[in-house]
């Protein structure tokens, strides 16, 4: 049986992180929560994720400051960034600082799912 896949969710809203944490986990994949982009780091700097979904507004260290963070020294992770500020240069500077995706809230959780096997899948 091949490993699950590890996820990262990366949100400062609990509700929205518990929620996606549960759905991802009901999927086979192995889930850790983050509630802000310095937790975030640390938790990357410590373990192996394969992907990590990163909310763009949070305090302190946003999603933007993550990713570069990913991108710059384990870029083998995989990033899918979430917002509920859905604009296009958000989507443009995502894609700039190397995230494979970028997923609007609200966010229909198929197309969530069909997003993240598509992206683990590249």
């Amino acid at each position: 049986m091949p490993d699950k896949n590890r996820i990262l969710v990366v949100d400062d809203e609990e509700a929205l992180r518990t929620v996606l944490s549960t759905e991802l986990s009901s999927e086979g994949y192995e889930v850790s929560t983050a509630a802000d982009g310095n937790e975030a780091i640390e938790l990357v700097k410590d373990n192996n994720y394969d992907l990590v979904l990163l909310d763009i507004k949070m305090p302190s260290v946003d999603g933007f400051e993550v990713l570069k963070y990913i991108k710059g020294g384990k870029p083998d992770i995989k990033v899918i960034m979430l917002t509920g500020f859905a604009d296009l240069k958000n989507a443009i500077e995502s894609k700039r600082l190397g995230a494979e995706d970028f997923v609007s809230k609200p966010y229909d959780l198929v197309d969530l799912l069909t997003t993240i096997e598509r992206v683990l899948g590249e």
